[in-house]
């Protein structure tokens, strides 16, 4: 039997799921959200967790064995209860056997959307003689930053967009104050945001240069900025990387970035 828990629960404290954390951070964001779902075994050794219309994320503890670990599944999807889901995000075996047997359940189909790398930064190393500066954005750089996450969008996901359907959303990560412009000669030429505060961790994401600033690692000298501010309140910074981006994944490994564990995420059709 599963069992509903709250943000505050021992379960995301525990030894088994903080040896695990840094892939599955995003968990932590999840069970921030009251309406999000969130269940959990009696021996706290599997977490479901899944906001309204994204992907739920599912850790089951290393020390689960395989055997047990189907039975999880298994009644986990009993307990769903034919809930519709976008997909499954989590360690890739495990997931893929979960896409198998709910899609069994469900007749329908899945396939593999994106895999990624989690990373985690115990020291950055901030580039040498890099030109420009850091700046915390304001509500002056909002078309900016709406040009800048279209341009995101179509180099991480294919995905064109109109700069001006974004100025909403780029007005919304503006005033977190956690999104940073890097600035050369006054010309923004980089972007990355610190999207989430967990307990012992930060997830950087938002990391975009557009193509004529690229090769001049000003994504190294912004990411290693974050870490620096995430250090002095003493959280590891993280982030996920899309392994079918080796720039992207040289870039975080330079800077000090460290791997932790590969993410697979799964869609439902």
């Amino acid at each position: 039997m599963l069992h509903k828990f709250d943000a505050n629960d021992r379960v995301l404290s525990r030894s088994m799921f903080t040896a695990d954390e840094v892939p599955y951070n995003l968990i932590h964001r999840v069970c921030d959200l009251e309406s999000s779902t969130k269940l959990k075994t009696t021996d706290d050794t599997m977490i479901y967790a899944q906001s309204e219309g994204h992907n739920a994320w599912l850790w089951i503890s290393r020390e689960v064995e395989n055997d047990r670990k189907n039975m999880l599944l298994q009644e986990l999807i009993a307990q769903l209860n034919g809930a519709a889901l976008p997909g499954i995000s989590g360690e890739p075996k495990t997931v893929e056997t979960f896409a198998k047997l709910y899609g069994e359940a469900r007749g329908i189909h899945y396939h593999h959307h994106m895999a990624m790398e989690a990373y985690y930064c115990p020291k950055a190393k901030k580039p040498i003689n890099m030109e420009g500066a850091l700046q915390r954005s304001t509500l002056y750089d909002v078309e900016t930053v709406a040009e800048f996450m279209a341009g995101f969008s179509e180099w991480a996901y294919g995905i064109s967009v109109d700069p001006a359907s974004q100025i909403p959303a780029a007005e919304g990560m503006i005033a977190t104050g956690n999104l940073y412009l890097w600035l050369v000669d006054g010309l923004v030429v980089s972007m990355a945001n610190i999207a989430h505060r967990a307990p012992r961790h930060a997830r950087i994401n938002a990391v975009y240069t557009p193509p004529a600033s690229r090769k001049k690692g000003y994504a190294s000298a912004i990411v290693a900025e974050l870490c620096s501010i995430l250090e002095s309140e003493r959280l590891v910074p993280m982030l996920y990387a899309d392994l079918q981006n080796p720039d992207s994944n040289k870039v975080y490994r330079n800077i000090g970035f460290v791997e932790s564990g590969k993410i697979a995420d799964i869609k439902f059709k």
